[in-house]
């Protein structure tokens, strides 16, 4: 059963009981009055932060101020989870845990190594050696070379992009600062389009739904503090009229 709706109804209980009893009536009802106000005095609070209440200046508060809502909860999303140190250490993390910032072997394979040897060829008779290769039978003479000079470039090409010296330029030559930078704002425009789609009741069911239950004991506690006032209250008033 809702703590709230308990709380309201053992304080009535209490009163209809003091109503009733032959013995310690008026402390009965004092203590269940107290409970309730407490308990009912709560829960209108509790009520008022989610819905608007016709004459009561300041109820409805989470629905009339759902911008404000919404950029605490950009604000604390980006706070919490999406700083430039959380960021930036990320990107370390998982730099040390490859053990290559980048395979370019894909890359190695894929290059057009006969255009590189074509334009080789053209570079070579127009040299200064071109004339004396043109009695030689021209670019024919070269065709044999197409073959060894691909498997050589392949291999040269290969062992820099391996290389320790090749990797550490490269991630020397990335900004991670402008990275991480990069990375916050994509993150704020996403968080910043998903909140636009947010309505009123949206926001205020997300945040009812985050604090309403830790919410429900304040009626329960004021229902308890209530009644406890009222029990000392009708003890301390009889004892003066006694």
């Amino acid at each position: 059963m809702n703590k709230s709706l308990l709380t309201n109804l053992i304080a009535g209980a209490l009163i209809l009981v003091g109503l009733v009893s032959p013995w310690y009536g008026h402390v009965i009802i004092e203590t269940g009055t107290f409970a309730l106000s407490g308990a009912l005095t709560n829960w209108l609070a509790i009520y008022m932060l989610f819905e608007r209440v016709p004459l009561l200046y300041g109820s409805g508060i989470v629905p009339a101020r759902f911008e404000e809502f919404k950029h605490v909860i950009k604000q604390t999303i980006m706070e919490q989870f999406f700083t430039p140190e959380q960021i930036k250490r990320f990107i370390d993390t998982e730099e040390e845990a490859s053990e290559r910032l980048l395979d370019l072997e894909p890359l190695v394979r894929v290059v057009d190594y006969d255009r590189v040897f074509d334009a080789l060829v053209v570079a070579i008779l127009q040299s200064s050696v071109g004339g004396m290769l043109g009695m030689l039978g021209g670019a024919k003479a070269l065709e044999s070379l197409r073959e060894p000079f691909t498997t050589k470039l392949q291999e040269t090409l290969r062992g820099i992009s391996q290389s320790e010296t090749f990797h550490a330029a490269l991630r020397k030559s990335i900004n991670q600062k402008q990275l991480g930078e990069d990375v916050i704002v994509y993150i704020e425009r996403i968080l910043d389009q998903r909140l636009n789609e947010l309505t009123p009741q949206q926001v205020k069911e997300i945040v009812e739904r985050i604090i309403h239950e830790h919410l429900g004991w304040l009626v329960v506690w004021g229902g308890v503090f209530g009644g406890l006032i009222g029990l000392v209250f009708s003890l301390a008033s009889g004892n003066l009229k006694s």
